[in-house]
């Protein structure tokens, strides 16, 4: 579970900015979202969005700004390194391996974490310890179970992935990102494509994830789900932020329904 307080910073954006060309997809964002919060991110299909998760993730840099995670400067761009300081996310469209069965999928998670790695196997050497990969392949193993049963999936840890109704697939994504161990989730519309009581399990599942200590950004254009589960939202309309606040503040502002004008949603 994350060490930071309840309440503190987990990750601060200031003056965030992404330019394509000419386009700003993102004009000097400022947010801060609060650890151990639900934080949604909403506003129409080209807003940033998506922009903003990849310059979390270490996807694509910024031309200016600075992202401060946990009081600590993200200035190493590597994805894999953000994965390791405990940043995850899942994506609008999943993407898993689909040959692989569901433990393995889980495992794979695990591996940025829990793998033998070189500098593990030379210390073994040079100290004339036993290598246990296989200790290792069995603790990933019981973590794996762990996520498994959280969300549903333990009966289903042998089958393929791509075997799984698309909502568990659903979940199986939620698993693999879970097993990085991260302290901050993005997750990337995550109820796209789902029916309603689909939808409603995800609203506990979410829900029980930031009980763990889990901080949540959550970028989803069913607005039932964003207003119902949120802590705080912030509002981006062409790069720029143009609303933040508690959702009960945000359903009533008048910019942002403007903003949402022509766009299937419903404050």
């Amino acid at each position: 579970m994350p060490d930071a307080v309840a309440g503190s910073a987990c990750l601060s954006i200031a003056g965030l900015t992404k330019r394509f060309g000419g386009f700003y997809a993102l004009n000097e964002l400022s947010m801060e979202v609060s650890q151990g919060q639900i934080h949604a991110l909403i506003g129409p299909n080209g807003a940033g969005k998506t922009t903003f998760f990849n310059l979390v993730t270490g996807v694509l840099s910024s031309d200016s700004g600075s992202i401060t995670f946990n009081g600590q400067p993200l200035d190493d761009a590597r994805p894999s390194r953000r994965t390791v300081k405990g940043i995850a996310r899942t994506f609008q469209n999943i993407r898993l391996f689909p040959h692989l069965t569901v433990m393995e999928t889980v495992m794979i998670g695990e591996h940025c974490r829990a793998f033998p790695s070189v500098w593990k196997a030379l210390g073994a050497a040079i100290l004339h310890r036993p290598f246990r990969q296989a200790d290792d392949e069995l603790h990933m193993r019981v973590t794996a179970i762990e996520l498994l049963e959280f969300l549903g999936l333990a009966d289903k840890q042998d089958a393929k992935a791509s075997d799984l109704p698309y909502g568990e697939q659903r979940k199986l994504e939620l698993a693999r990102a879970l097993a990085t161990k991260p302290r901050l989730l993005l997750l990337d519309e995550p109820a796209a494509g789902m029916n309603p009581r689909e939808t409603e399990e995800l609203d506990d599942i979410i829900t029980r994830i930031r009980d763990r200590g889990i901080t949540i950004i959550l970028v989803e254009h069913d607005m039932k789900l964003v207003m119902g589960i949120s802590d705080n939202v912030t509002v981006l309309n062409f790069g720029t932020k143009i609303a933040e606040g508690p959702p009960e503040k945000i359903q009533s502002d008048p910019v942002v329904i403007e903003a949402y004008l022509g766009e299937d949603v419903q404050l």
